[in-house]
């Protein structure tokens, strides 16, 4: 079959660009309500699943998810970043499955930021990118 809107695709490279930003921006933003409103959420969480050291752990979860998501906003080691923003994604679904009291978020978030930090991982970093594809 043909496509319907052929010129578009000379504009493909744009589609990684969005999800980049979009992520970026999802990632930051979560990673700075683990610093805030979700911190002790995220303690009581890690206690409840016998992780030792929770402050720190949840310090270190707000600092990847910060650092990533500017990575991705820029465009910046795009594959290695969303191939670790994606493991995080799975834990953090993990750790929401066994605790759903904890966030607000659900399984439809969770699969939609690993369907996108999937396809960065799969695909280019897109346009306006640091990364460029060898």
């Amino acid at each position: 079959m043909l496509n319907v809107f052929p010129d578009l695709l000379t504009y493909s490279m744009l589609a990684p660009f969005i999800l980049r930003l979009v992520a970026g921006l999802i990632f930051v933003n979560l990673g700075s309500l683990a610093f805030k409103n979700e911190k002790e959420r995220w303690v009581n969480s890690f206690l409840s699943l016998g992780i030792s050291r929770p402050h720190i752990w949840v310090k270190i979860l707000g600092t990847v998810e910060i650092v990533g998501g500017l990575l991705l906003f820029i465009g910046l080691y795009t594959q290695l970043v969303a191939l670790v923003l994606a493991l995080l994604t799975l834990t953090e679904g993990y750790i929401e499955y066994k605790d759903p009291n904890l966030l607000k978020r659900n399984f439809a978030f969770y699969t939609m930021l690993l369907a996108i930090t999937l396809s960065l991982l799969f695909s280019s970093a897109g346009a306006f990118a640091f990364d460029l594809p060898l």
